[in-house]
Formats: structure tokens, sequence, C-alpha cells
């Protein structure tokens, strides 16, 4: 499975807020410490906002801060929000129509249980455990 460029995008504003709990982020400084576009990161930091994960004050001197602990943001929670589905596959979903074989075909719940493997695996990770380094981190954001 392949993640999204929103969801990495959105890991990546986490982080950085994760990294600098005692001060605002601003999106300039992730579009520089990242090399993202600014136009997608002021979507992400406003969907994270709405969500809840980040708290926003606009304006001059505004940013962005954690909502919440790093230790109870999911990474698997974050994915989840920039995919568009949970599935690799969706066999009733095609342009030309359903699929002949689908009735009689196992292939579907072979993807959906890897995809319901690869959530596993991301689900017992949190936000904390990806800035667990914050020194090393903070030494390659930081120009």
């Amino acid at each position: 499975m392949q993640v999204t460029a929103a969801s990495d995008f959105a890991l990546r504003v986490l982080m950085h807020a994760a990294l600098f709990p005692d001060r605002l982020v601003t999106v300039a400084e992730v579009t520089e410490a990242y090399g993202i576009s600014r136009n997608h990161l002021i979507k992400i930091v406003h969907e994270l906002s709405k969500q809840g994960f980040l708290e926003t004050r606009r304006g001059v001197g505004g940013g962005f801060t954690l909502a919440r602990a790093p230790e109870v943001i999911g990474v698997g929670e974050i994915v989840r929000l920039g995919e568009k589905s949970d599935r690799v596959i969706e066999c009733g979903a095609r342009r030309e129509g359903p699929c002949r074989i689908r009735s009689a075909c196992r292939l579907k719940a072979v993807f959906h249980e890897a995809a319901d493997a690869f959530f596993d695996v991301l689900d017992g990770y949190s936000l904390a455990d990806l800035v667990a380094r914050p020194a090393s981190l903070r030494r390659v954001l930081t120009p």
C-alpha cells in the first residue's frame, strides 16, 4: 500500500509541532524545513486543526501547536485521515463495472487482510515514537 502525500505531509507537520512544543510553528517554517508546497501545507494544517490535532492562531505572530499530547496521537489515525480509503482494492468500484470473478475471488480478501496488517502496525506507533530522538531531528531540520 502506498501512502499519499497528504498523509506524509500531515505526519511531518505534526512531527514538527512535536519537536518544538514550547512555541508556535509556522507553515513557512515547515515549508522550508521539508521542502513542501505552502499551499498543500495550508490545507493540511487546516484539516488537522479541524480534526482537533492542532491549535492554530491567525495573524502576525500566528502559527500552530499540538492540541493533544504526542503520546495520544496515533500514526494509524493520521494516515487514515489522509487516505481516501483504508482498502487496497475496490472490486465493485471499477469503471468497466464489477469484476467478473468477484463472487469466487479471494484476492480482495487477501488485500484487505494485508491492509489491516498495515494499519495494525501503524496503530502500534504514536507521534511520540516518531520524534523519539528530537535532538537529531532538530539538527537536520534547522537551517
